[in-house]
């Protein structure tokens, strides 16, 4: 169980590499132990003398076809998964060192980030953990899509997906880190795509490292990866994950409970510019036992 009132790093280092799912190329990573207060960096180690870039809302550069950080002429592409890793696993502090400028995408799901660590080790630090206290609901909505956080004891997460699509339709996911385990319910869900969307994706030169080891494949009728899915709702629980990652940029857990209907990395990320400018719906602090029952 993780310790929810002390900042958390990894006991060892871990060590990735793969294919870019945007780029096709080869990247490696690096994730080391940090120490208190350090919060979650990323180090273009290929980019010598160049500012670390911090796991922060306020560095975020791009999010049209996944969250992109970057900072002082240095980006880190596709870094929801890893993201959403640490905060499944109440990981605070973690320096991300790379070798290039996109994110392996592994097996498109956050299985072998959260395996690594865990197989790593997972040790409490003496400082606080410092939480996103919520004390009035916020909501930002496009059209039918939204995402609205509400004050909670401790943090919890409901997506909803609807696609018309016979194969995925209406899906529904919550995540309760103080109930689900994050390796077993939400990290192994990969990223999925419709065929038709890919020769367009290829023609803007992205998607060039996508193929059925690292997507889920969506055609009219039938899913077309080799075993099929790996949760009849696969589809929402990857969305979740990304969510995590999202929200993650905060800097700080979360106490409240997150719903999101049909929103995607930008949406997600116009909530998080909302939820900030709304300065009398939170406040930061740390969280002793005992303060509440909510943990």
């Amino acid at each position: 169980m993780a310790d929810f009132y002390l900042q958390q790093t990894l006991a060892g280092p871990v060590k990735c590499a793969g294919i870019g799912v945007h780029s096709g190329k080869e990247t490696g990573i690096v994730i080391k132990p940090a120490p208190e207060n350090h919060g979650i960096r990323f180090r273009r180690v290929d980019l010598p003398g160049t500012q670390d870039i911090p796991a922060l809302f306020k560095t975020v550069v791009d999010t049209s076809l996944a969250t992109v950080l970057g900072k002082g002429g240095a980006i880190v592409s596709t870094i929801e998964h890893l993201m959403a890793a640490f905060s499944g696993l109440s990981i605070d502090n973690a320096l991300v060192e790379i070798d290039g400028y996109e994110m392996p995408i592994m097996d498109g799901s956050a299985k072998e980030f959260a395996k690594g660590i865990t197989n790593a080790g997972i040790v409490a630090q003496k400082a606080p953990r410092w939480h996103f206290v919520m004390t009035k609901p916020v909501r930002f909505a496009e059209q039918d899509k939204f995402v609205e956080i509400v004050p909670g004891k401790g943090f919890s997460i409901t997506c909803t997906i609807d696609f018309d699509h016979p194969l995925i339709g209406r899906q529904e996911m919550s995540f309760d880190p103080l109930k689900d385990s994050f390796k077993e319910k939400i990290s192994q869900a990969r990223t999925f795509g419709f065929i038709r969307d890919m020769e367009f994706l290829k023609r803007l030169s992205l998607g060039r490292g996508a193929s059925l080891d690292n997507t889920v494949g969506i055609d009219k009728d039938k899913i077309l990866n080799e075993g099929g899915l790996r949760y009849p709702d696969e589809f929402v629980r990857h969305k979740l994950l990304d969510s995590l990652g999202d929200f993650s940029l905060l800097g700080m857990p979360i106490r409240g409970h997150i719903t999101t209907f049909k929103s995607g990395h930008a949406l997600n990320h116009a909530f998080i510019k909302q939820l900030l400018s709304t300065r009398d719906a939170w406040e930061t602090r740390p969280v002793a036992k005992g303060d509440d029952t909510s943990l």
